[in-house]
């Protein structure tokens, strides 16, 4: 039987709320920041309640919904199995075709809370190449802490996808992966975190390739790359 989020303890109810709020404002940034066209990428952020309900969840948007379309109430709910929860949201609403990737990475990555997929145009022309983004610009190093890998080759419709993020993220400093012939996806603390890094990514991927026009660029030492991560994830930006 589907969780019931009517069931759940009233400080739940009030953070899946939240988080719904949160995750529909943010997919309001990809066609923004033209990372997106029509109905395609998608938005997670994972509610930590496992103290609660015995399990984590996490709210991701809905399949072939517009941007325009997206609210709160429309985001889907969904344990880390993928299985969508009796949240009052109409059950014609499915979540989004790569909810399985997102549940996959989610349950193999704890210090992942939030999930991002785009189609950005210069991230996924890097992908059908199936290479990396090589580290040549300091934006790199700070963000992503070298190059941007590329993943496995893998198909929508169960959770191969989410096992070529996980390989390949796992030991990486790096927030993105180019999965081969598809797209980008990117991992963050939170939603927010991840949006920002799918938007790094495009940006670092445009870059790089308009440098490669000009000619060959010029790669940054491993410990000056360490060095600029080191600072930017330790030192840059104000303390909370």
């Amino acid at each position: 039987m589907a969780l019931q989020l009517s069931e759940f303890p009233e400080q739940l109810r009030a953070e899946v709320q939240r988080v719904r709020e949160l995750v529909a404002a943010l997919h309001a940034e990809l066609p923004r920041w033209e990372l997106v066209v029509w109905t395609a990428g998608n938005v997670s952020q994972r509610i930590r309640c496992a103290d609660l309900i015995g399990e984590d969840l996490f709210v991701i948007k809905p399949s072939g919904v517009s941007y325009d379309e997206l609210t709160p109430e429309k985001m889907v709910v969904c344990t880390l199995d993928g299985v969508k929860i009796d949240d009052g949201t109409p059950d014609a609403l499915t979540p989004s075709s790569d909810t399985a990737a997102h549940a996959y990475v989610y349950a193999h990555m704890d210090r992942v809370g939030g999930v991002v997929h785009t189609h950005s145009t210069y991230a996924t022309a890097w992908a059908a190449r199936g290479e990396a983004v090589p580290c040549v610009l300091t934006m790199m190093g700070d963000e992503f802490g070298g190059a941007i890998p590329v993943g496995p080759f893998a198909l929508i419709g169960d959770d191969s996808i989410g096992r070529g993020i996980v390989e390949t993220l796992r030991e990486s400093r790096s927030r993105a992966v180019l999965m081969q012939n598809h797209g980008p996806f990117t991992i963050g603390t939170d939603a927010r975190d991840a949006v920002k890094a799918a938007v790094m990514c495009e940006e670092v991927a445009r870059t790089v390739h308009i440098a490669r026009q000009l000619g060959e660029p010029i790669p940054i030492p491993q410990e000056q790359v360490d060095s600029l991560f080191d600072r930017y994830q330790n030192v840059y930006g104000q303390k909370k």
